[in-house]
């Protein structure tokens, strides 16, 4: 029986390694590289209300993540994974119907209050302009921003 238990705690163990592997390394981020100073991602996919997850590189190497998601009142709303609370931590925020939730703290966030909320607990913001069917984010604003994935 003591076999079982050591063999059963050792899969464990590789499955809890293999999926936060899964979650640092691909499978939660879209990865994005810059043009003209800018990031572009195409709209017609952000139309589901469903968050996506994107990575790029700062200028100063720094990997920053942030998620885009379109509000129930249709807006397209975009912030880094992270707070000016919880960014140590680097757990970022999972969705749960119309509300990101911190993986660090658990606080609620409604998504038609991102991009309006800012600072504590709220998702640190970015600004985005919406150019024909293109969502298009500054590479400055994510510079600005890196601070917040340094700990990751």
């Amino acid at each position: 029986m003591k076999l079982f238990w050591k063999g059963f705690t050792i899969l464990l163990i590789l499955l809890l390694a293999g999926s936060k592997a899964y979650a640092l390394f691909g499978g939660k981020f879209k990865t994005l590289k810059p043009k003209d100073g800018n990031l572009y991602i195409s709209i017609k996919n952000l139309s589901d209300g469903k968050a996506q997850y994107f990575r790029t590189k700062a200028d100063d190497g720094t990997l920053v993540d942030f998620f885009i998601v379109q509000s129930e009142d249709g807006v397209i709303r975009a912030a880094i994974d992270s707070c000016d609370v919880c960014y140590r931590s680097g757990k970022g925020y999972v969705q749960d119907g119309d509300v990101m939730v911190c993986t660090n703290c658990g606080r609620r966030f409604a998504t038609d209050r991102i991009n309006e909320v800012k600072g504590g607990c709220n998702p640190a913001p970015l600004t985005r302009v919406i150019q024909r069917e293109t969502l298009v984010i500054s590479m400055e604003d994510i510079n600005t921003n890196a601070w917040y994935c340094k700990y990751k």
